[in-house]
């Protein structure tokens, strides 16, 4: 006769299950924070496969480049069906043209510039939208996982017993975990 033990809800249990649901959201949310950390030096979300010199006539005041302007250089290298915006940047130094696959840079003074031709990094952009995405569901969604994650926490200081548990060793090591990032946040 074999005895079963009939055990109910468990920290470790408890912590393993939601640690395997979650295990993919993880490992997306992990891998695009860390792209999205370094979005100063590449773009997560797309990378350049085309780049196009550019010469074009422009005013010799900023403020006379106008949208007709913009859009007649859009035309002039094919981009009118992909036009977005344009702003000058850079204290007046520079036109930028945004289209949905492209961004074109242009100097003012000399009309040189160039158009850069995009294309979306596949797995990667889709996973950095999670971190800014406001659709309703998604917003809920994430505030589960969330609560999820500070369960997993949670139930993980309470797993371990004896010499190495939280009571005896952990929490010196949960102090230094909250003490480092403050560091960060107030004195660098």
């Amino acid at each position: 006769m074999s005895t079963q033990k009939k055990k109910g809800i468990t920290f470790r249990g408890l912590h393993r299950d939601l640690g395997y649901f979650y295990v993919g959201l993880i490992i997306s949310f992990s891998i695009s924070g860390i792209a999205l950390n370094h979005r100063n030096q590449w773009s997560p979300y797309r990378y350049t496969y085309q780049e196009i010199p550019m010469q074009v006539s422009l005013p010799a005041n900023p403020q006379d480049i106008d949208e007709k302007l913009v859009k007649q250089i859009s035309v002039q290298y094919k981009m009118a069906n992909q036009y977005e915006r344009f702003r000058i940047r850079d204290k007046q130094k520079e036109l930028e043209i945004r289209y949905e696959k492209g961004r074109a840079k242009i100097d003012l003074k000399t009309g040189k510039g160039q158009l850069n031709m995009f294309k979306k990094k596949v797995v990667l952009a889709e996973m950095t939208k999670l971190h800014q995405t406001l659709n309703k569901n998604w917003v809920w969604y994430s505030d589960i996982f969330g609560i999820a994650m500070l369960t997993i926490a949670i139930t993980g200081m309470f797993i371990t017993r004896g010499k190495k548990s939280f009571r005896k060793r952990g929490y010196l090591l949960a102090i230094a975990g909250i003490i480092f990032p403050l560091i960060f946040l107030f004195l660098l």
